[in-house]
């Protein structure tokens, strides 16, 4: 195989730098020209490889190739085999590097011209008796991995092979695919040809090289990548210092005060190191996220003063300066396209500018108050703040956000429903469909939920595909399938839970907690949210339905075997990788189980939200953010009446008005004020308003104080509105005692208080207290009767009566 070199693209560019920028972590292991197999005579060297070229129809072939390798080598300058490899130009080559050797043959009588061919297996075997050493990107280039594989396992390190071939078949997370095997016994040994050494002193630098080679040369990583660095890992060869997963690498991490400023390029060093030293002041008392964020807005700031007024130097501003730059971070550019196709930018407000102001003004503020306690570090960078006090005040930007966010809620609760049950459908669906294919045969049509499709020829069981007979396109049904589960568990998880983006990933098996109550000895479930945003944890009920989603997930991703797979997540605002952990929201990809982000679950809800249908009030798609299930879950919970300071408490949030304004409904009392002026201005319309009432509308105004009698008394409610206690008379303030019923209250009164004792006695605190709340009613029922009936009776208290006068 020959591949010719190349750039890597720009979508690798990202990840490429993370490999690289791990290599100072881990360096690879240096390019040597000089250890002793180099240094070995003629002689020796042939008794080495004779092994190699013994056995098989092509033995004397491959013998005479060796002879004419070293016989080219020889001809060249230096004094051991690898600096004559060098010095020939061949390692620099590349992929066309026989045309030297070709050339060197032509020029010499007596050499075949067939034996050019045997060369490249005669550097094989070279490379494998650690004669010479190609560089990592001949060897990419040069495309002999497959032959190196062989040579290694054969006659390099038998031993070390027979290990890592047993743990491609046998290691944890089952046997490895034949692709990803194959890629790894290659990569290790194209190592071993650049840098000498058995299978064990591999390095994890040395990976991330070739890795890196691969991509410079062939354009981008070949496949299997993660597979070959997390099979080696398990073998031994790089230490407990390295990472778990190769994705671990490819994240630069935290970044440096110094590296988030440097990346505005910013030409007044004395204004850069001033920037850098505020950050790493403010440092310790912040989180990495916020820390970014100040560093962005505060290099932004500086940036944008030197694009427009080269050559500043000072952080006193005059008053023109100034109020240009907030004027700049109050609009920013837009681009609309008219139906003519004429592209004009335009200048839009920025809602959010205020956000750019407050830093910045902070900034200032905190060199005054620094330059007091520490004048010689501070003093000299006081200057007047460009941002006075009011313009950073957001209450009415606070307020405008809050009624767009209550806008916001109030268009996409009332439509959870349908998001639930399209997600629902489509992932039975999608089971359903991948089901049928795997009991087909290749051919064979399936039919399933409305689509008509045929099973692919050579199919994998790993991966399910189908052709869609409507539209000939090739569909993963595993995919699709995986895809559908997770975007059903991730919304389900959400609306039940309303936990934050970054707590929805981190939920691990640990997570499910159990709490037995005091009284009762009941079992509670208990999911635990880890610390994320407030750095405090906290616990929420487990609903039955939650219970059955989890149960699920965790059954999903558990398989065949005892335990959930650990894995390591990405902590996308601290920049960390979090300890492997058995979290609930992973999935298998290739060989290896990896933690699903949160823009994968951005991604699959959109996706769920595509298939629904469902637009908004200006015709508009609907779109939900991961956020937006938070706060559906606590309006629907104070909707409910659950108290608001529980509400704050299952949130997580630190203060109670946070809570509150995540509440997209209005204040009870505003609603009822506006029914009590409702009812007053229809007791004040004028009688011309009210029409005369049909016979049918009179009957059953009519009826209704015919069916006010109960069993005892009557029901006072008013006409038309129904029965706010479902029957239960003695509880409801509008029944209205009958005298002659006491003796039955009074019986029903013994009855409750003797079901009372009872449900002491057998535990059953719930009973008990609804049976509370009726004696209660009954018991004043009877007071009312008392009351009425002493009112009613005739007292003589003897009072003698005047005389009369005559």
């Amino acid at each position: 195989m020959t591949v010719t070199a190349g750039s890597p693209p720009a979508a690798a560019s990202v990840w490429l730098a993370g490999y690289r920028a791990a290599r100072t972590r881990f360096p690879p292991r240096p390019a040597e020209q000089d250890w002793p197999a180099t240094a070995q005579t003629r002689e020796q060297v042939l008794g080495q490889l004779a092994g190699m070229a013994e056995g098989g129809a092509a033995s004397q072939r491959h013998a005479g190739g060796i002879e004419v390798l070293l016989d080219w080598l020889e001809d060249q300058e230096g004094s051991s085999w690898q600096r004559r490899w060098l010095a020939s130009g061949a390692d620099a080559a590349g992929a066309g590097w026989l045309r030297l050797p070709g050339q060197w043959l032509s020029q010499r009588a007596g050499y075949p011209r067939r034996r050019a061919g045997a060369l490249a297996w005669a550097l094989v075997a070279a490379a494998c008796g650690d004669i010479v050493r190609p560089s990592l990107a001949w060897l990419v280039a040069a495309g002999c991995d497959a032959e190196l594989a062989r040579a290694m396992t054969a006659f390099r390190d038998p031993q070390g092979f027979a290990r890592l071939a047993d743990l491609c078949d046998h290691g944890r997370g089952g046997p490895v695919p034949k692709t990803a095997r194959n890629h790894t016994l290659r990569r290790a040994a194209v190592i071993m040809a650049a840098k000498g050494g058995m299978l064990a002193d591999v390095q994890v630098g040395d990976v991330l090289e070739l890795l890196d080679t691969e991509a410079d040369v062939l354009g981008a990583a070949r496949a299997e990548a993660a597979t070959c660095y997390r099979l080696l890992r398990q073998l031994g060869t790089f230490g407990p210092a390295a990472p778990t997963r190769l994705r671990e690498l490819r994240t630069a991490g935290q970044r440096t005060p110094e590296e988030m400023i440097d990346r505005h390029h910013l030409a007044c060093r004395p204004i850069r190191d001033l920037l850098v030293d505020y950050l790493r002041e403010r440092q310790p008392g912040i989180d990495y996220g916020s820390l970014e964020q100040l560093a962005r807005k505060l290099g932004m700031f500086w940036a944008d003063l030197e694009a427009h007024h080269p050559g500043i130097d000072s952080l006193h501003l005059s008053a023109e300066v100034a109020d240009a730059w907030k004027q700049r971070m109050r609009t920013k550019p837009k681009t609309i396209t008219t139906a003519d196709g004429t592209k004009t930018v335009i200048e839009t407000e920025r809602i959010c500018h205020r956000e750019f102001l407050t830093p910045v003004r902070a900034f200032y503020l905190d060199l005054a108050q620094w330059a007091v306690e520490d004048p010689g570090r501070w003093a000299r960078w006081v200057a007047p703040c460009p941002v006075g006090p009011a313009e950073t005040i957001q209450g009415k930007a606070q307020r405008q956000r809050k009624s767009r966010m209550d806008a916001r809620t109030r268009e996409r609760l009332p439509v959870l429903p349908v998001l639930v049950r399209s997600a629902a459908q489509q992932h039975a669906g999608a089971a359903a469909l991948l089901q049928a294919a795997r009991n087909a045969r290749p051919g064979d049509v399936i039919t399933a939920g409305g689509q008509v499709l045929a099973r692919a020829a050579g199919s994998a069981p790993a991966s399910i595909w189908a052709e869609d007979l409507a539209t000939g396109k090739r569909r993963n049904l595993t995919t699709e399938e995986d895809r559908a589960f997770w975007a059903w568990a991730a919304i389900e998880v959400l609306r039940a839970t309303g936990v934050r983006a970054e707590e929805l990933v981190q939920l691990s098996h640990h997570s499910l907690v159990q709490y037995r109550l005091p009284g009762t000895g009941e079992l509670v479930p208990l999911l635990q949210i880890a610390p994320s945003k407030t750095d405090a944890e906290r616990l929420l009920v487990v609903s039955p339905e939650l219970a059955d989603v989890l149960s699920t997930i965790i059954s999903r991703i558990r398989g065949n075997g005892p335990a959930v797979p650990l894995v390591a997540a990405y902590d996308d605002h601290e920049r960390i990788w979090l300890p492997p952990a058995p979290v609930l929201f992973q999935r298998r990809i290739g060989a290896e189980h990896r933690a699903i982000p949160a823009a994968t679950i951005r991604k699959l809800l959109a996706a769920a939200l595509a298939r629904t249908g469902l637009t908004g009030p200006s015709g508009a798609p609907l779109h939900y953010t991961l956020h937006d299930f938070r706060r559906m879950f606590l309006t629907d919970a104070i909707m409910s009446g659950l108290p608001p300071h529980i509400t704050q408490v299952i949130a997580g949030h630190r203060d109670i008005n946070v809570t509150l304004g995540y509440k997209a409904v209005y204040p009870d009392e505003a609603i009822q004020a506006h029914l009590a002026f409702l009812a007053r201005r229809r007791a004040l319309r004028p009688t011309e308003e009210y029409r005369t009432p049909t016979d049918a509308e009179w009957q059953e105004f009519l009826g209704h104080f015919e069916r006010r009698k109960v069993a005892t008394g009557t029901c006072g409610r008013a006409f038309g509105t129904p029965c706010s206690h479902e029957h239960s008379c003695l509880r409801c303030a509008m029944h209205w005692p009958d005298p002659a019923q006491r003796p039955r209250i009074a019986e029903i009164r013994g009855n409750l208080i003797a079901r009372i004792a009872e449900a002491e006695r057998e535990g059953w605190l719930g009973e008990a207290e609804g049976l509370k709340i009726s004696l209660a009613g009954a018991e004043d029922k009877l007071a009312q009767i008392d009351r009425r009936t002493r009112a009613a009776a005739t007292i003589d208290l003897g009072m003698p009566a005047p005389a009369r006068q005559t």
